[in-house]
């Protein structure tokens, strides 16, 4: 028993739906890091296509923006992170690391002792 461990997936619902959790979370964080949904969506072999409706999706549930869409031009275009997906990220970052951590402690109570 010395070598179990455990793991446990998170995310949000709402009335029974999933509406964000660590994949949603990833692909705004690659947002923001690379200043495009295009770019992000190839970081993980996701068509751009599917990001867009995964992101339309998220805004219909959420309630709220997640994108800042720039058109393209010279420069060509890009997105950026709205205040309120900055907040949700930093929120569910913040849940999901306290939820971990108290799991991993209660995990040790009942497996290491």
């Amino acid at each position: 028993m010395e070598r179990l461990n455990f793991n446990c997936k998170m995310w949000l619902e709402r009335d029974g739906q999933k509406v964000f959790g660590d994949g949603p979370c990833d692909i705004l964080l690659r947002v923001e890091r690379t200043g495009s949904l295009r770019q992000a969506a190839a970081d993980i072999n996701m068509s751009y296509s599917q990001a867009w409706r995964l992101i339309r999706t998220l805004e219909k549930e959420l309630g709220c923006p997640l994108l800042l869409k720039k058109a393209g031009g010279e420069r060509g275009g890009g997105s950026e992170l709205t205040e309120q997906a900055g907040e949700l990220i930093k929120r569910y970052q913040s849940f999901s690391n306290a939820a971990q951590a108290a799991l991993q402690e209660i995990f040790h109570e009942h497996f290491t002792k």
